[in-house]
């Protein structure tokens, strides 16, 4: 089955040649993913005040690539900015983001999961999410590592040890029975982790891409998308064009 994918990347500047050869490794062959950036704003969004500028581009671009033919789009920040908004805002199009797709696959493969996150100032925003996806009693714990988003991989050894010391303590202390790492820039360190764990460790960019691919074949073939009947409902088009605030 054919899927046509945009990944939002939701800060500006070039992708990373290597961020985008590892999501195209994980995608499946009939899917063609295109990787876009907002134009401007902040380099990463550890703040709400940051998350809050970007969000008018993510819904921009969301409504550009549903206009555009796109089958889904993916929200590319594990705080998930933008994406009850870019739900409502759009009509067919499948909207995931990483941080309510590897929650929702880590609570099926265990019982319990612990999150890996970068810094201390992440963990009340990741609970808020937890809580709004009705997820939190699956929690195991969170772990912060002392990263900002733009450290993870500036001493990829030092990451690892990092990552294997706040894992095994998810795993022998907490009694997680899956780990998520908890930032989309954690990319390209699950499987070692996993290896010597001999648990499900989760990345969270191939979840969120994998999450929209079986969303776009249930849409396909058995008309299964997004409810506009309570909490997705769109915003009346008449209202939006008198305001002049349609596109967003």
């Amino acid at each position: 089955m054919k899927r046509k994918i945009l990944f939002i990347d939701p800060v500006p500047g070039p992708i990373e040649p290597n961020f985008k050869s590892y999501l195209e490794l994980g995608k499946a062959s009939e899917t063609e993913l295109v990787i876009a950036s907002i134009e401007s704003g902040p380099e990463h969004l550890e703040y709400r005040f940051y998350e809050t500028l970007v969000l008018r581009d993510i819904l921009s671009l969301s409504v550009k690539a549903e206009k555009d033919g796109f089958d889904g789009v993916v929200i590319g920040c594990f705080y998930d900015p933008g994406l009850y908004e870019a739900r409502e805002i759009t009509k067919d199009l499948v909207v995931v983001a990483p941080g309510e797709a590897s929650m929702h696959i880590a609570s099926t493969l265990g019982n319990s999961f612990s999150i890996i996150v970068g810094r201390d100032k992440w963990v009340p925003r990741v609970l808020e999410n937890l809580h709004r996806y009705g997820l939190k009693e699956k929690l195991a714990s969170i772990k912060a590592l002392g990263l900002g988003v733009n450290d993870f991989h500036k001493d990829p050894e030092r990451t690892m040890k990092l990552l294997m010391k706040a894992a095994e303590e998810a795993k022998t202390k907490d009694r997680a029975e899956v780990l998520i790492l908890g930032c989309t820039m954690q990319y390209g360190f699950y499987n070692e982790l996993q290896e010597n764990l001999k648990i499900p460790v989760i990345d969270v960019s191939l979840a969120a891409l994998k999450y929209a691919e079986f969303f776009i074949d249930l849409r396909k073939q058995f008309s299964w998308k997004t409810s506009k009947a309570c909490a997705y409902e769109s915003p009346p088009m008449e209202e939006m064009l008198k305001w002049g605030i349609y596109p967003p």
